[in-house]
């Protein structure tokens, strides 16, 4: 192409389209009744609504936006400084916490989805360090592995702004859990206990300026494969939402201090598809570079995804074969190192 490798080209059919909608619609759903220190019939009904409007959004987009989260802005703030100053650095210091297929945590600027490169680098940590997973996806090999973060020298702070920042999403993600547990009619904590030896990580992403915005995406086209997205976006913006009514992708335009919330694949398996894990990409841009942090919360690799027995019955059984969280997650890895000449393991292979 003269441009930019080849490599990150997107087929005539997933390019960006010139023109942008918005995603009007998406719920900003306000947290505040999470953080009632009392109990009363006000704060009983707001618990109620702030249940229904999370189902609601979870079935009908699959997005929603959080305010009044409980997370401090400084921890975030903290954060963001230290990504930018990390990506900003020459690329032979960033490689030095490069990650590959024996570790895949720390830098990466080589990533694929759907088998086309994408515009970004990422950074990549656990929650959990170390964190255990199968030694390989071989359905055969009962091997675990032990992954251990890696962190770069600079910033200095970088290693406790991350940190501290993962706790309290961490926090916010188990809200949010209960929230969609209760919105399904179960039991607050009912899928609290996959979580234990949780395989769950942040993303540092960096979406460079791009020459040929109209023919790259900083991420292509996918679904999140694990349970639940905790997104902070900057202003820059540029993520979109394939929208359930019409299939139209839309824009979600950035909303000061709110968290972008998305079901995953496995919230998608456990409500036997009352909730779905809606397709998502990211534009680039060809003026401004963009920073954004994801959270997967992810259950441990020993969980096997099925759909709940209280969610199936004889009117409504269950649509999905299990299949091992862990063994799935490493074979959809399998991708970010190397283009496939097949299309990489989905939830709907597991489909009855």
């Amino acid at each position: 192409m003269g441009e930019i490798d080849e490599a990150f080209i997107q087929s005539i059919e997933h390019r960006p389209k010139s023109t942008t909608v918005d995603a009007q619609g998406i719920p900003v759903i306000d947290l505040s009744a999470l953080n009632s220190q009392h109990c009363s019939s006000n704060s009983s009904s707001s618990m109620e609504d702030l249940i229904v409007q999370v189902g609601e959004a979870c079935k009908n987009w699959g997005f929603f936006q959080v305010i009044n989260h409980g997370v401090p802005s400084s921890c975030r703030e903290k954060v963001e400084v230290a990504s930018r100053a990390f990506f900003r650095q020459p690329s032979e210091e960033k490689r030095k916490v490069r990650r590959d297929e024996a570790n895949p945590m720390g830098f990466y600027d080589t990533e694929h989805t759907k088998n086309v490169r994408d515009w970004k680098q990422v950074f990549d940590f656990t929650v959990e360090n170390p964190t255990v997973v199968p030694a390989s996806h071989e359905p055969d090999d009962v091997r675990l592995q032990e992954i251990v973060n890696q962190w770069p020298d600079y910033p200095p702070n970088f290693r406790g702004a991350c940190e501290e920042y993962t706790r309290e999403i961490e926090k916010l993600a188990y809200k949010l859990l209960e929230l969609i547990s209760l919105s399904l009619g179960l039991p607050a904590e009912k899928l609290n206990g996959f979580f234990k030896n949780q395989t769950s990580f942040m993303r540092l992403n960096y979406y460079p300026v791009c020459p040929v915005p109209h023919l790259a995406l900083g991420v292509g086209r996918h679904k999140d494969s694990g349970a639940l997205t905790v997104l902070s976006q900057d202003d820059v913006g540029g993520l979109e939402v394939k929208r359930k009514t019409d299939g139209e992708w839309v824009l979600v335009r950035p909303t000061p201090n709110a968290y972008i919330i998305n079901v995953g694949d496995v919230i998608q398996v456990w409500s036997n598809d009352k909730y779905e894990s809606v397709e998502h990409r990211v534009m680039v841009n060809s003026e401004r570079e963009r920073f954004s942090i994801p959270f997967f919360f992810n259950p441990s690799h020993t969980v096997m995804v099925e759909p709940l027995k209280e969610l199936t019955s004889k009117q409504n059984p269950a649509r999905y074969k299990p299949y091992n969280w862990g063994k799935f997650h490493t074979t959809r890895n399998i991708s970010n190192f190397k283009k496939l000449d097949v299309e990489n393991i989905q939830i709907h292979h597991f489909r009855i």
